[in-house]
């Protein structure tokens, strides 16, 4: 130990300490490369926090877009549907045009029905009269023939009834006569 003491001890004198001190305390130059490595670590952070600015810029852009891409999509989709929309409300226009026409085809065929039964009617009037006037005729020949039957009947009865007028007084006489004895 005693060696080991020996190389631990050093004599100082003043270029020794000066030597001591200047390796102890750090010159310019140890503070300027300090300096530049912080310097240079800030630069790269800078630029670490520009790339990751750069980065964060370009990944909102694409996400505009992508927002972009996503409204024009749902935009030519909705332009799709309404145009689904419009076709279909242009068929259904179609088809209720074709009901239309089915329905103004029902009401000339019902007109016609309507006309033929005015028709109909205005013939069976027309033939009711006709008919009217034949009976009208046939029972005035009827009363005719009836007044004239009357007539004949009347007649025809009063002979009969002056007939048995006579007869009856004849036979009263005839009895009236027995009774009394004249015959």
């Amino acid at each position: 130990m005693d060696q080991n003491n020996k190389e631990l001890e050093v004599t100082l004198n003043e270029q020794s300490l000066e030597i001591l001190i200047t390796k102890l305390i750090p010159t310019s130059q140890y503070f300027e490369r300090s300096f530049e490595m912080l310097q240079k670590q800030m630069d790269e952070f800078r630029a670490g926090q520009q790339d990751l600015k750069a980065d964060i810029n370009r990944r909102f852009e694409q996400v505009d877009q992508g927002q972009k891409d996503l409204k024009a999509d749902i935009n030519r989709r909705f332009e799709q549907v309404d145009q689904g929309q419009k076709d279909l409300k242009a068929d259904m226009d179609k088809r209720f045009e074709q009901v239309d026409k089915r329905f103004e085809q029902v009401d000339k065929r019902f007109e016609q029905v309507n006309q033929g039964q005015k028709d109909l009617k205005a013939d069976m009037d027309k033939r009711f009269e006709q008919v009217n006037v034949k009976l009208d005729t046939i029972l005035e020949r009827m009363d005719t023939k009836m007044e004239s039957g009357l007539r004949e009947t009347r007649s025809l009865s009063i002979r009969l009834f002056s007939f048995a007028m006579v007869f009856s007084a004849i036979s009263m006489t005839g009895l009236l006569a027995k009774i009394t004895g004249l015959f």
